[in-house]
């Protein structure tokens, strides 16, 4: 039996990064005061969603993953604490800028950075603008808290990187986001969907999903966005098992037998019952040619 229990950290940002970083260490020591071993903050929490609007200057916000202070800070804690830490941070390597995940374990040691593989673009979500599409593998990563399966939102709507990630043994799938309002159409709101896709991957990978958003109004020079939190955790099989509301700075969380999981994962068949050679289409852009 090996019990986790994961905790989604779900907050509002202001314009001043350092206060932004404090505010989410004392989140996070909340969450590990309750016995939460593994916890999730939202993407790019350091700082308002700048991709709002195309701004060249705040390209300079990112910075190199080695040596990286916020990257730093956060390893420390995860050691202080004995907590994994998934930290979504604005990477630059070399002339490229990448919007990536370092996998913290609760050693302080990072055992891996993910880098965003699908970089929206549309009004007040200017990403394309900002990064580069990430190059790295859908492997899951080795921590004391299982091996985790780590994507950063766009990636969300996609079932390829979830099944990748469960073909290779994740255990887990977390997902930090920055996702809300549609500043060229304010009567849509995706939440329900956004929720419902990532139960989806969670169901038919047979492995819990934890989602962490931001909350709040931010307001740019070309567009605003209202972020609608709805951050959640799901079970093996969808189900939602702890949720936050659209508007409120919370914690939530639940536990998690993993072994049970893992049987769960084994006896339900859809691994067993899958048919590769038939999937070849998904391996070209246009299937219909």
């Amino acid at each position: 039996m090996r019990k986790l229990k994961v905790a989604a950290v779900q907050m509002r940002m202001n314009t001043e990064p350092e206060e932004n970083i404090g505010h989410a260490e004392a989140l996070v020591r909340e969450a590990a005061a309750d016995g939460a071993r593994l916890v999730l903050l939202p993407e790019l929490f350091a700082y308002p969603y700048f991709c709002k609007d195309k701004d060249r200057s705040l390209l300079s916000l990112a910075a190199p993953a080695k040596n990286h202070p916020a990257l730093a800070r956060f390893a420390d804690l995860a050691r202080a604490l004995g907590v994994v830490l998934p930290i979504s941070f604005f990477e630059r390597a070399g002339e490229n800028c990448f919007n990536s995940l370092a996998a913290l374990d609760a050693d302080g040691a990072t055992r891996g950075i993910y880098r965003k593989a699908h970089i929206p673009e549309g009004p007040g979500y200017e990403e394309k603008f900002y990064f580069t599409p990430g190059d790295t593998p859908f492997e899951p990563v080795a921590t004391a808290a299982g091996k985790i399966g780590a994507l950063v939102c766009w990636d969300q709507w996609f079932p390829e990187p979830a099944r990748l990630l469960a073909l290779h043994g994740a255990e887990l799938l977390l997902y930090p986001s920055a996702i809300g309002s549609e500043p060229q159409a304010p009567e849509l709101d995706s939440s329900g969907h956004w929720r419902r896709v990532m139960q989806g991957h969670a169901a038919a990978n047979v492995m819990p999903v934890v989602a962490a958003n931001r909350v709040g109004e931010e307001r740019g020079r070309d567009a605003s966005v209202t972020f609608y939190g709805s951050s959640f955790i799901a079970d093996h099989t969808g189900a939602i098992v702890a949720e936050a509301d659209r508007e409120s700075e919370t914690i939530i969380a639940a536990e998690f037998d993993l072994d049970a999981v893992a049987r769960a994962r084994r006896e339900w068949g859809v691994f067993r019952d899958r048919r590769p050679e038939l999937y070849r289409d998904l391996a070209v852009i246009d299937a219909g040619n």
